[in-house]
């Protein structure tokens, strides 16, 4: 009987003992999952709006480079022109932005040489162009840049650019 007590009695905590047990070690570890689970769910969300500022700040930059370019030449570039790259290669922007995620249908939309009918105009290398319309395809539809994006429909056009929400466009 002796020996059963000193047995049973080092299986229970003392006065004098250290360490936790397996079940408090089970309840912190189940309380640290279910915080981390929340706060994930909430940086998807900055992620997201990060990506979306990131495109918004890109299409203004290309603008910006698309004016330098008209300034100089007294035209926009032909979408061909645009997409070989020549803002690089004159020097009017030091890289092309690439969006965030990179996949379709996430990149830029560039449609140039719209005439007086929205929709048609300048094709080809060294074209002159007039007009054009830069869009970036935004993850969130209530992005309140989106009050100042153009909101009208060139899906006519080659390629199709379609303003609608949730898509950031810009125009001249």
């Amino acid at each position: 009987m002796h020996m059963f007590l000193k047995f049973s009695s080092r299986y229970h905590r003392t006065s004098g003992s250290t360490g936790f047990t397996l079940v408090e070690l089970l309840v912190v570890v189940a309380i640290i999952g279910i915080l981390s689970s929340i706060v994930l769910a909430s940086l998807n969300g900055a992620r997201q709006k990060g990506r979306d500022a990131k495109r918004i700040a890109d299409v203004k930059q290309m603008q910006l480079a698309l004016e330098l370019y008209y300034d100089a030449n007294s035209s926009y570039p032909s979408a061909t022109d645009f997409n070989n790259g020549i803002l690089v290669t004159d020097g009017y922007i030091a890289v092309m932005p690439v969006d965030p995620l990179n996949t379709a249908p996430n990149t830029y939309s560039y449609y140039s040489g719209l005439n007086a009918d929205g929709v048609t105009g300048c094709t080809g290398a060294g074209a002159t162009c007039s007009k054009y319309v830069l869009g970036a395809l935004l993850e969130s539809s209530t992005n309140s840049a989106l009050a100042d994006s153009v909101h009208t429909d060139f899906s006519s056009a080659s390629p199709a650019v379609n303003c609608a929400s949730p898509m950031y466009c810009a125009t001249p």
